[in-house]
């Protein structure tokens, strides 16, 4: 008699994953399409970016022959057909800035910009949580019209103006922190230590940080306003409960997985975020990539690093959805009505 109950869940995952797993396809095709035509619109010449300063030096038959060498030269459906099948079977295409394989360049520098931007989600999440938990159960007093006024300034500051002011402070007033880089110039590579890498990580990760703050604390602290004026925790009032005892016992899990869920969901503006940051810091991860491919007309790494971006983004939605799923059943029952 439980058989029926026990497989239901187990069907309204299967159908959930397998919808995700459409939506995933068709974002990628549309990104695909979208990102291939703007590029191919853009106003940089890829070939006169690709040679650069010799520019002047080479003739018309070896710009033919670069433009052959990277299938330039064929009308715009062909080329995006040979794109479309080479990324079919798992080909990204290679730079033509860095002469690597674009899946390459795109795994090295992950592997930066990840450990900032892990560092920056980690401290963003727990200082928003705390500042929003603290407002909530100050509320209306002068620490919550100080930390409001404080998430609102954050919420309108540009990340990459954040960064030139703790650059400005911490590296160059204060000389706590290098100037940028992600390792010291002029030292090798098997020479470089772990310390070291953590001291040129330090700024990029507060700047993403300190800017992801806004969204968290706010949302934290209306999720926890909310639960404070309701029924049940006026009866707990009512029972002598009072300060943090209180908010551990009622609050603390009725807000913390909505704020886990808003944390996973900002993986677009962290992002975002990092594309400006690494900028200013010349912090070497993706977003510097990014900048270097669209200014040089890379075509084969921008179109990698769309995808992957778009890819990764969707992944952090998908995981804030799945949270919220596993942990509300009201959102499980609903999806099987």
């Amino acid at each position: 008699m439980n058989r029926p109950a026990s497989v239901k869940p187990a069907v309204v995952a299967a159908k959930w994953l397998i919808s995700k797993i459409i939506r995933a396809a068709t974002l990628l095709a549309a990104v695909c399409i979208l990102s291939f035509l703007l590029v191919k619109q853009s106003p940089i010449d890829p070939i006169q970016a690709y040679i650069g300063a010799d520019m002047l030096r080479v003739g018309p038959e070896q710009r033919a022959q670069i433009e052959e060498y990277w299938g330039l030269n064929e009308p715009l459906p062909v080329q995006f057909r040979n794109w479309g099948a080479a990324l079919a079977a798992g080909d990204l295409g290679t730079s033509m800035i860095y002469r690597q394989p674009v899946a390459d360049v795109i795994g090295e520098r992950f592997a930066n910009s990840i450990a900032l931007m892990a560092g920056a989600w980690l401290m963003s999440g727990a200082l928003g949580f705390v500042l929003g938990v603290v407002s909530a159960m100050r509320r209306d007093t002068w620490i919550d019209r100080s930390i409001k006024w404080y998430c609102y300034m954050l919420a309108s500051t540009p990340t990459f103006w954040m960064g030139l002011l703790l650059l400005m402070v911490f590296a160059v007033w204060l000389n706590w922190f290098p100037v940028g880089l992600g390792v010291p110039a002029g030292v090798l590579a098997e020479d470089v230590t772990l310390g070291d890498r953590i001291r040129h990580l330090v700024l990029p990760a507060m700047t993403l940080s300190i800017v992801g703050v806004a969204n968290v604390a706010l949302h934290t602290r209306e999720k926890l306003s909310d639960v404070l004026s309701s029924d049940y925790v006026l009866f707990a009032r009512a029972r002598g409960e009072r300060g943090w005892t209180l908010f551990r016992r009622h609050g603390l899990r009725n807000i913390a997985i909505p704020a886990v869920t808003l944390q996973f969901a900002s993986f677009s503006e962290l992002f975002g975020g990092a594309v400006l940051a690494e900028q200013v810091f010349s912090y070497p991860g993706l977003g510097q990539a990014t900048v270097e491919a669209g200014l040089r007309g890379d075509v084969p790494l921008l179109l990698g690093l769309v995808i992957f971006s778009a890819l990764f983004v969707f992944i952090g939605n998908t995981l804030a959805d799945g949270i919220y799923r596993l942990v509300d059943p009201r959102i499980r029952e609903g999806a099987s009505v």
